[in-house]
């Protein structure tokens, strides 16, 4: 027979100490109201995380007149305002790092950048060069460069130079006017037109 076991007769709830508790009644801080203050309202700028106690009509009246920015001049409104965006955490330009920022901005050098791609050594201390990345060659782009005569590997300036061979070749000009090769033609530009967009060239 399996016994059950009532594992939540074990956890235990410790009470609140006695100096956590609020007090039951707390007056508003309103000079002159007797109220009760249920309603918390920020102090404002440098005393954050506390509160002044109001009751209902002078928390209005208050959240009506406060203004965090008071005291504070256009340019250091404009300069919260812009840290607020990142949410007031350190920021850099693009191509630096907090290396750069404690290092007068100078970036790591390339043999530190390498080592650090191969902090176990693996290479025996030299680092192997990059190879270039295989492009994917997608469907359209495929038939783009069948349009122009090219393998898959074709570099940017082979693809130039097949291009205003072709251009050359399929112009209506260069057939006497003649409308027979304008759909080629058109093929050819279009084709280019799609490695161009696809960074081909």
């Amino acid at each position: 027979m399996i016994e059950k076991v009532d594992y939540f007769d074990r956890i235990r709830v410790g009470k609140k100490r006695k100096d956590e508790q609020r007090p039951a009644h707390v007056a508003c801080e309103w000079p002159g109201c007797a109220a009760a203050g249920a309603y918390r309202a920020p102090k404002g700028r440098r005393a954050e995380g506390q509160y002044h106690t109001f009751c209902l009509d002078h928390v209005k009246a208050y959240n009506r007149t406060y203004n965090y920015f008071a005291g504070m001049d256009d340019g250091d409104i404009a300069g919260f305002q812009k840290s607020a965006a990142t949410g007031h955490r350190p920021t850099w330009k693009l191509g630096q790092n907090s290396w750069a920022e404690f290092n007068g901005g100078k970036l790591r050098s390339s043999a530190f950048r390498r080592a650090a791609r191969d902090p176990f050594d693996l290479l025996g201390g030299t680092a192997a060069p990059e190879q270039p990345r295989k492009r994917t060659v997608k469907s359209l782009e495929r038939k783009a460069l069948d349009t122009l005569g090219l393998e898959e590997s074709a570099t940017a300036d082979q693809i130039k130079t097949q291009y205003k061979l072709l251009v050359k070749r399929f112009h209506p000009d260069a057939n006497g006017g003649s409308r027979a090769m304008e759909d080629r033609f058109r093929e050819i530009i279009q084709a280019y037109d799609l490695l161009r967009a696809a960074g081909y060239c």
